[in-house]
């Protein structure tokens, strides 16, 4: 399972209550854990790698991942045959920062074979090519979650602000399948996804800005929204303040299929401002009660411009509120102290003078000089221009980037003619260079899971690509930034969006050198897609019996799963925690039933990874779910100390050791 973790091998007896069933008018509301702490329940394969795997060949088969599991902080004790392989690079030397296991280490080295990290140690090794990193910092690749499609212009910038994934949920697509094969034929030169971008599909039916989508029209939006996350959409994104008329009845429908496929939708929140009527805090309000309603994961977009602009502090503390209360709810922003936009878009209505506290001359057009005056504004507006406004308080941004469930994303990549704002250049570097170095606001390595691992595990349960992505650790994929901690800084501004940014050295993409000494290496094109996949029910695997309870077994990515209603027939429970999204181990209550013949799950349902954990003294797993039931792998029933007897045909025989 891509995130899930067994510590402790205490032998108990337990039982696992019902799965928490999704009421006919209101889906079960749930949260993740905090993203972004260490050691939390969203370990990556590699952390799971210590763990005992039940592979599909049976109990007890460790994985290639098992066998070369790191040290605690992520440092691996190589063999002496690893020690003699020659690598193809090998990073030596630098600061290693893997946000995942809270590693931050100088001195050690990175080895990478085909693509993927071989290696994270203090231990000389060798490769056909190395990278003197000492002195320098060595960090995943940067995931940029809040971008724009990856045209053949703006990629590059990109790569140099040290982005090795460019994914458009900020927008988007309504033909996911139409997408992702137009950008694999583009040979990108970095990895790339995008959503189902609900505005977008929208217009097929001609609708104003102002207008709302019929009941039928909803239907067929609703339809369309299935295929493309079954095409390999991310998630689904609305843009509410530029597209006032989507209200409540389209957008719950959509809510409620993301819960169903468990992937997130991203908002682009109705209002930016703290002017009745329609305050930022309305806006949340309105984010948190769909999240409440249906259960589905929410992330606001770039809170620090749009829903937090004047109010952060109370907006930020609805949505730790909210997740306090088990909503899955989060947050990213950019490092900029103005937004962009285009004028002629809603945003620019009329009052946006006292809304946003500014004047005509506190616009400025991307990609030029010029602050704007009322009547250049009107020229400009029917042009559809793109102005930045110097809009935002600077508290407000320090106060985002403190708040550990915010994220980064630039909202931005440089387009022909660089109407664009300097985030789509800039905003990665001036992160760490700005706001890390100069202002001192967070620590770096809680700024780099800020543009790796968070992003990653935002959207990961669905997308197995990003598993492997947003940690420096054996197996992972070979997505990397060095960069010089004392130098790395933004370079570009409203009238040069497109200057690359500073400081970085090195940026490898899939094992590859994209970026060096000597620029970017436009030969170098290894971006893949990033996609959902979905994993279905395709009929039994075997049985399993415990006691005089049977059950099917269903294999899941290599694994054994079963109903954990079985451990309930033994005579325990579990009691669910709404906070934690986690069921908590408590005492046997009553004798085991008798003759407990479970119902296999139906064919085509939709297997899937929602986070909820179970939890016992001394140790944690992570629960498979299938409609609303819960399902346990074999490999966590012998975590708790159950004697697992593998027969013939696939089917096993389960004991369960007494406390």
């Amino acid at each position: 399972m891509a995130s899930r973790r067994h510590s402790g091998m205490k032998k108990v007896t337990i039982a696992l209550g019902e799965a928490a069933a999704i009421a006919t008018a209101v889906i079960l509301w749930l949260a993740v854990p905090a993203l972004g702490q260490p050691n939390t329940a969203a370990p990556s394969a590699q952390a799971k790698g210590a763990a005992l795997r039940v592979a599909m060949g049976g109990v007890n088969s460790p994985s290639r991942e098992a066998a070369a599991a790191p040290a605690g902080d992520g440092v691996d004790t190589p063999t002496p045959e690893e020690l003699a392989r020659t690598y193809d690079i090998v990073i030596r030397g630098g600061r290693v920062i893997n946000p995942e296991t809270r590693l931050d280490r100088e001195g050690l080295s990175v080895a990478i074979e085909d693509g993927r990290i071989a290696l994270v140690t203090d231990k000389r090794v060798h490769g056909r090519r190395e990278i003197d990193a000492s002195g320098l910092v060595v960090a995943p690749g940067f995931i940029d979650n809040l971008s724009y499609d990856p045209n053949p212009l703006g990629v590059w910038n990109k790569l140099a602000d040290g982005v090795t994934s460019n994914i458009a949920m900020h927008g988007g697509t309504a033909h996911p399948d139409k997408w992702y094969a137009y950008y694999t034929r583009s040979k990108l030169p970095i990895h790339f996804g995008a959503s189902f971008f609900y505005s977008q599909a929208r217009n097929q039916f001609a609708l104003s800005r102002y207008d709302s989508a019929t009941p039928a029209e909803t239907a067929i939006l609703l339809a369309q929204a299935e295929k493309a996350l079954n095409d390999g959409a991310l998630g689904i994104s609305f843009s509410l303040e530029y597209v006032p008329g989507i209200r409540a009845p389209e957008i719950l429908p959509m809510m409620r299929l993301a819960y169903k496929y468990n992937v997130p939708v991203y908002f682009h929140a109705r209002y930016s401002d703290m002017e009745e009527p329609g305050t930022n805090l309305e806006a949340v309000n309105e984010l948190i009660g769909y999240a409440k309603s249906t259960g589905a994961s929410v992330h606001v977009d770039h809170i620090n411009s749009t829903g937090g602009t004047f109010s952060m502090k109370q907006s930020l503390g609805m949505l730790e509120e909210a997740r306090r209360e088990g909503l899955d709810m989060t947050a990213c922003t950019y490092p900029y102290d103005y937004w962009g936009t285009y004028l002629n878009s809603a945003r620019f209505d009329e009052g946006w003078q006292e809304r946003f506290r500014i004047s005509y001359h506190d616009l400025q057009i991307a990609g030029t000089p010029e602050r704007l005056t009322e009547e250049t504004f009107k020229v400009y507006k029917r042009q559809g221009k793109l102005a930045v406004a110097y809009a935002i308080p600077e508290q407000d941004i320090m106060d985002s980037l403190r708040a550990p469930f915010v994220m980064i994303g630039s909202d931005a990549i440089l387009e022909p003619g660089y109407n664009n704002h300097p985030r789509a250049s800039g905003t990665f570097a001036r992160t760490v260079g700005l706001y890390v170095r100069e202002h001192e606001v967070l620590p770096l390595i809680d700024a780099i899971a800020k543009m790796t691992l968070m992003p990653a595990q935002r959207l990961e349960r669905q997308a197995p690509a990003l598993q492997k992505k947003g940690r420096i650790a054996r197996g992972m994929d070979a997505d990397i930034v060095v960069f010089d901690y004392g130098t790395i800084s933004d370079r570009s501004t409203v009238e040069k969006p497109n200057l690359t940014s500073a400081g970085i050295k090195y940026v490898l993409v899939g094992g590859q050198v994209a970026l060096d000494g000597q620029g970017l290496h436009r030969g170098v094109r290894l971006g893949q897609p990033i996609r959902s996949e979905f994993v279905r029910v395709r009929g039994s695997v075997g049985t399993l019996t415990a006691g005089r309870a049977r059950a099917a077994l269903v294999a899941y990515r290599g694994e054994r799963y079963v109903d954990a209603a079985v451990l309930e027939a033994q005579g325990c429970e579990l009691r669910w925690s709404k906070p934690d999204r986690a069921y908590k181990l408590a005492a046997a209550a009553r004798a085991p039933a008798a003759n407990t013949l479970l119902p296999p799950p139906p064919d085509g349902e939709l297997m899937l990874e929602r986070g909820h954990r179970l939890l016992w003294e001394g140790g944690e797993a992570e629960l498979l779910s299938i409609g609303d039931r819960s399902y346990v792998s074999l490999e966590t029933l012998q975590a708790l100390g159950w004697t697992l007897t593998p027969g013939e045909a696939g089917n096993w025989r389960a004991e369960a050791s007494a406390a």
